[in-house]
């Protein structure tokens, strides 16, 4: 009986360790996502500083033909069909 306790304490620490470790993972994740795309920013404001300094114009956007632009079918969200 007294092994039997001992494998369930075992187990519960080891699940422990596990949640500690999954819920640092976690914040490691959301921190370097927020990284990211702080950077993804930054590098798109200093991109059009240097733009705007050496004079170039931005790039043109990709023109597509009227027709390419207009969907075919309209979109209607699944909430809206519920009710």
């Amino acid at each position: 009986m007294t092994l039997l306790w001992m494998v369930t304490g075992a187990s519960l620490l080891a699940a422990l360790v596990a949640w500690v470790q999954a819920r640092r993972a976690a914040r490691k994740i959301d921190q370097l996502s927020q990284m990211y795309w702080e950077l993804k920013y930054q590098h798109g404001e200093l991109r059009v500083d240097v733009q705007r300094l050496t004079g170039q114009a931005p790039p043109p956007a990709a023109s597509a033909p009227a027709d390419a632009a207009r969907p075919s079918a309209a979109f209607v969200p699944l909430a809206s069909l519920k009710r």
